[in-house]
């Protein structure tokens, strides 16, 4: 039993171009038949004609064999451009996370000198203002004895007080 199969079916199965198929067609490489306008071709007998031979006739050589070689070495040469074309990418790629890695680390190592220098003024400003708070502390109680000695200079007695300075003693005794 023969299957025949149409001309774009086969073309697509052996992956040659149609005039090629027809060209071997032309030259009784290929049997085909006609019918309804379309063009059959044995799938069995067609197959065995794509597989080059191993005979030592250099006349089996066609173009067929040609056009399977160009394809074959087009499709090769396709794939090596596109391993090298996605080996630089690859290499772009390491690249430019290397770069950024490298940014990373930087504005980290940044931050945290700054950091450093925050808590160092930190530390500065609660030392400055402990001592403020110590020297008022010290200038009250000073103020305090001061007054204190005043008041008993210069009187003891609640008439000769102006009512200004019974205020300043009250707070004085207050704070």
């Amino acid at each position: 039993m023969q299957t025949y199969l149409e001309l774009d079916e086969f073309c697509k199965l052996v992956h040659l171009n149609e005039d090629v198929v027809k060209g071997m067609m032309a030259n009784g490489a290929l049997n085909f038949k006609e019918e309804e306008g379309k063009i059959y071709i044995e799938a069995n007998q067609g197959t065995f004609s794509v597989v080059p031979s191993t005979s030592s006739k250099p006349a089996m050589v066609n173009s067929m064999t040609l056009a399977g070689e160009s394809f074959v070495e087009k499709t090769i040469g396709t794939i090596l451009n596109l391993h090298e074309k996605v080996l630089d990418a690859k290499d772009e790629t390491l690249e430019t996370l290397r770069n950024e890695n490298k940014f990373l680390k930087d504005a980290l190592y940044s931050m945290q000198e700054i950091y450093d220098e925050d808590r160092k003024t930190i530390e500065n400003l609660n030392a400055e203002l402990k001592n403020a708070r110590d020297e008022a502390e010290f200038l009250k109680r000073k103020y305090k004895l001061m007054w204190n000695k005043t008041i008993e200079m210069y009187g003891g007695t609640a008439s000769s007080e102006t009512s200004e300075e019974t205020a300043i003693n009250e707070e004085n005794k207050e704070g």
